[in-house]
């Protein structure tokens, strides 16, 4: 069994995720954790639970869902993968902090390696293939577990609403494009872990999300 550990971080309220299985293996998903307790929090769900943290990787690399990119990577000695087209989006995260007034103080490492959209990542006995779903960004990809019917969304979808599309690279048509076609036909059963807030379904938004079902 996969479990799915939700942690919720930064100024920005977001959703940081731990995934790990029997093996005991894990990845990190969208690290946001800002100050020292957030980064304590995490390290001690880790150390308590003895996992061993695998993998690093980013659905989009908008400043709220990499903040801590650097303190995982250099705590666990593990290298960013992301898709290649948000290494604009990675490398404007210093200007964007200086917009926001907020500090920056521990610059994200440069991507080790970049995911492909149709990729299995892997992990312990856990496989999640990658989906393309830009829109929100220019190359946010959501991470999809097949056998226990979950995904993994960045801001692609949350419940009743969507990514925001105002920032650069981002794409109303896009976006709900993504969401129909890559997130629709994986059922309505489906648990959609969002960047942001509650988890919902699939079935839930396709049904009552307004963006989605023609009330908007």
């Amino acid at each position: 069994m996969t479990h799915v550990v939700r942690f919720t971080f930064n100024p920005f309220q977001e959703n940081t995720y731990l995934l790990y299985d029997d093996t005991k293996e894990c990845v990190i998903v969208d690290p946001g954790c800002y100050d020292a307790a957030e980064k304590q929090e995490l390290v001690n769900f880790i150390a308590k639970n003895e996992l061993k943290p695998v993998r690093l990787l980013n659905t989009h690399c908008h400043i709220d869902h990499v903040f801590g990119n650097k303190f995982v990577a250099d705590t666990y000695g593990l290298q960013l993968e992301i898709h290649a087209g948000e290494v604009p989006v990675l490398d404007a995260v210093e200007r964007v902090a200086m917009m926001y007034g907020i500090a920056y103080p521990e610059k994200s490492p440069a991507p080790g390696r970049f995911i492909e959209a149709g990729e299995e990542i892997t992990f312990g006995n856990t496989t999640l293939k990658t989906l393309f779903t830009p829109g929100h960004s220019p190359a946010s990809i959501s991470f999809y577990c097949a056998a226990e019917k979950f995904v993994i969304a960045g801001d692609v979808l949350f419940e009743r609403s969507i990514g925001r599309t105002d920032l650069p690279g981002g794409s109303m048509p896009v976006l709900l494009q993504s969401i129909r076609e890559q997130f629709f036909p994986l059922g309505d059963e489906v648990k959609v872990y969002p960047g942001h807030g509650r988890a919902t379904t699939v079935g839930e938004e396709r049904k009552e999300n307004p963006f989605l079902n023609g009330a908007i």
